[in-house]
C-alpha cells in the first residue's frame, strides 16, 4: 500500500512517512506501512518491540532509543547485549530508529528535525 493510500484511508503521515498521530495506530497498520519497505516480512517477534516503543513513549514521553530497546529484549528474551542489538537489526533491517519507530506509528522524533 502505498502512501497516498494511507492518506486516502484518514491516517496522515509526515513526508518521511510517520504517523502524525499515534492513535491512528493498530497491529493491520504494521502491515500497512510495512508493504513500502522492501522485502520486510513482519512476524510475531516485531509485535512485542513495537508495543514496548509505543508503552515506553506513552509512560516517558519520548521514543525509546536503542539501549532502551536492547534492555528490553534482555529481560524479556534472557538475551546479552550483543545478541539483543543482532536481534533488533533482524527485525528492523533498515535501522531502529527509521523502521522500528515508524512501524510502532511514533512521530519522527524532534531530535531528527533541522532547521
Amino acid at each position: 500500500m502505498s502512501m497516498r493510500e494511507l492518506v486516502d484511508l484518514g491516517v496522515e503521515r509526515c513526508k518521511d512517512g510517520y504517523l502524525q498521530n499515534s492513535d491512528d495506530w493498530n497491529h493491520d497498520m504494521v502491515l500497512r506501512l510495512a508493504s513500502e519497505w522492501n522485502g520486510l516480512e513482519i512476524s510475531d517477534e516485531h509485535y512485542p518491540v513495537l508495543e514496548f516503543i509505543r508503552e515506553f513513549h506513552n509512560e516517558h514521553q519520548v521514543t525509546p532509543d536503542v539501549r532502551d530497546v536492547t534492555k528490553f529484549l534482555i529481560q524479556t528474551k534472557g538475551m546479552d547485549k550483543k545478541e539483543a542489538k543482532k536481534y533488533l537489526f533482524k527485525l528492523f533491517p533498515n535501522g531502529y530508529m527509521q523502521q522500528g519507530v515508524q512501524l510502532a506509528g511514533m512521530r519522527r522524533p524532534t531530535a531528527w528535525c533541522v532547521g
